[in-house]
Parts: C-alpha cells; structure tokens; sequence
C-alpha cells in the first residue's frame, strides 16, 4: 500500500502511536517482530486502516503474496465492501499474478469510492502488469490529482520507462526525488533517475528488447563483461583478459590487486604482471593505494570480503572484479564477467567495446569513483 505514515515515529493520536513499535521494526529490518506488533496493533485498534495499509505492505516486499491476500480477506470482514478493504484485495491478487481478478476487484473500489487515490494508484499497476500502459498512466493521473504522492510518481516514471519513453520516465523520477518526504523515498527516487539514464544508452529500443548484459547494465550500474552471443561460456582466462583490455581502454591505474579465493596465484598473476602492480592478500589492503579487488564470485558474510568493499567505498576509490555472479541483482561488483545460473556460468563472449561504453557512462557505478592514481 502507499504510504509514507510508515516513516512518522512520533504521530500524536493515541491509535497511530500504537504502531511506532512496528513502525520502528520494520525499518529495522526485523520484519517478524514488526509483523507481530502490526497484529497486535490490529487488535487493540481494528479499525485503525494505516496499520492495515502498512502491515500488507511488510507482506508485500517479503513476497508472501498468499498471506497479503489473507489480510485483505480479514480487512473485508472488518470493513465490507469498503474500497479500503477491495484496493487490498485487489492488490494482493496483483502480487498473485491473477491480473485480471485484481483489475474487476480494483474497479468494484472504484465504484465504491471513486475519490480513494489509493485505489487509483493500485488499479494503475495492476493495468501496467497487463501491459495496459495508456490505463495505467490515465490511472496513475487521477491518483496524484487525488493526492499527490512519490509512490504514484515513481510507478509512473516505470510505466514510461518500459515504454521506451526515457526523457519522460526521468522527468517522472525526478519529480518523485524533489516530492520526497524522507531520505529512503530520495534514494529510491535517484536510484530510479539512474537506471532510467542507463537505459537511454540503448535509446530507441525499449527495455524489453535489450539483451540480458544490457539489462544488468542498465538495472545495477555494474559493467558486464560477456554478451549474450556465443554458444558456449567465457573461461575464466578470457574473462581476465577482458579486464585487462577494459582497464587499459579506460586508462584505469591501480596501486595492487587484492586476490581472494584460492586461484590468486595461476590466475590473478599474469593479470597483475599485465597491469604492472603489485599482487596482495586480503590482508594487504591498503584503501589508499585505489586497489582493484577480484575474486571468482561475490563472498557475501566472509568478513574480509565485507571489510574491503567497505574501505573502497568509504575512500571512494578501486575497483572491485568478480569473474561470475548469480544472475539476479543488486550487483556485488563493479565490473562482472558473466552471470551465472544455477551454478553454471551462462554462454556468452566477452565484448570489449560495449564493456568500455558503459563503463564510462555517467551513470555506471564506477561513474564518481577514483579509479586511477595521481
């Protein structure tokens, strides 16, 4: 549900200070207390429809669509036909991929309440599941002129977006960005307006129609090494050496690389040789000197691993080179060789020259970071 009340700790009324606990959980990720403090809420205050809106929304990002829809039964039998209880409804039917069930219900709420943006904005992306962009948008306007909110703006600049309506979705994003209430809202906002400029690189062609690396490019801002062309997958050496190119193209000098994993010496060797730097454990970081970090794979929970990120992100500076990753995101590098599937890397050459396009866009991740020294 669209709300930003999930954000106020401090509400002055006696009902809405009951969800500050849950409020507090859910930001800090304790999403099964905050769930309990929700119900609870609920208990004392049934009619309370915030603490409905925003414990189906804690349902909603954790993809339990199934108990969503449970709730939205339960905000029925508290308040009928009401268009609260049907935009629920309809919603959780939406995260369920039953499109169409949610579209009839959305427009019940419609009938029932033609003035409850909420409903507006929840019949808006349903309409964009289907595909039904003009309804979408049309939607999504009559939301906004009920209540301006960045929830609305951020699902219009997607709709434009995958319309391959670039200029416009930024327009859209930006609007979302300067309307934001709360540092998480701008984020998201500007996360948007990034990945939406990523996209224009491959301008005419829409989102559907780029290829996976383009995709990931365009979604997380980290360089793919591979396309999608090729019948079998990029080994580990030509994956090297495609860094190797990419760093000398993008004119990229680093102080040392810092190997993980057990293959430092018969791969990361001649890599360092190439570049001319010195070749380190993880225990010689040195944040200073821009390192390029490498390893076979992401090492999400190794402590060291989580340390060097850490220090390149807080000086800004290095490169962090992963030869694969799981081919879902966020990124956990900057530049990835391929992405892999089930454990095995998927088909695909290294591309050299689209590597260096995206790299050097405004937009890419290593786009503000100090890759070079003086």
């Amino acid at each position: 549900m669209r709300t930003t009340a999930s954000f106020e700790l401090f509400p002055d009324a006696p009902s809405e200070r009951a969800m500050v606990r849950a409020r507090w959980l859910a930001r800090e990720g304790r999403l099964s207390e905050a769930e309990t403090a929700y119900r609870e809420a609920l208990t004392t205050y049934p009619d309370l429809k915030p603490a409905w809106a925003e414990y189906f929304e804690l349902l909603r990002v954790q993809k339990r669509a199934a108990d969503a829809l449970r709730l939205a039964f339960g905000a029925r039998t508290q308040f009928g036909e009401a268009a609260f209880a049907l935009a629920l409804e309809g919603a959780a039917l939406v995260e369920l991929d039953r499109f169409r069930e949610a579209l009839e219900v959305l427009e019940h709420a419609v009938e029932a309440d033609p003035d409850l943006a909420v409903v507006w904005h929840e019949l808006g992306y349903a309409a964009y599941k289907l595909g039904d962009r003009n309804r979408a948008l049309l939607a999504l306007d009559r939301a906004f002129a009920l209540e301006p909110h960045a929830a609305t703006l951020r699902l219009r600049g997607k709709v434009l977006r995958d319309a391959g309506r670039y200029q416009a979705a930024e327009v859209a994003f930006e609007a979302a960005a300067q309307s934001a209430e709360h540092d998480e809202q701008w984020d998201e906002a500007s996360d948007e307006i990034a990945s939406t400029r990523r996209y224009a690189l491959y301008a005419p062609r829409k989102p559907a129609d780029l290829g996976p690396g383009e995709r990931w490019f365009a979604d997380t801002g980290a360089v793919l090494l591979t396309a999608g062309v090729g019948a079998v997958p990029a080994t580990d050496v030509e994956l090297v050496t495609a860094l190797a190119e990419l760093a000398d193209d993008s004119r990229w000098r680093f102080g040392q690389i810092v190997a993980f994993g057990e293959s430092a010496g018969s791969l990361w060797s001649p890599l360092a040789a190439r570049l001319g730097v010195p070749l380190v454990t993880p225990g010689g970081l040195d944040p200073a000197a821009v390192p390029l970090v490498v390893a076979p794979q992401p090492l999400a929970g190794d402590p060291a691993w989580d340390a060097a990120l850490a220090a390149i992100d807080a000086h800004n500076a290095g490169c962090v080179f992963v030869l694969e990753q799981a081919g879902v995101p966020p990124a956990r590098a900057d530049v990835i060789g391929a992405l892999a599937d089930g454990g095995r890397r998927r088909p695909g050459s290294p591309d050299p020259a689209l590597a260096l396009t995206e790299a050097q866009h405004p937009a890419a991740r290593l786009a503000t970071r100090r890759i070079s020294l003086a």
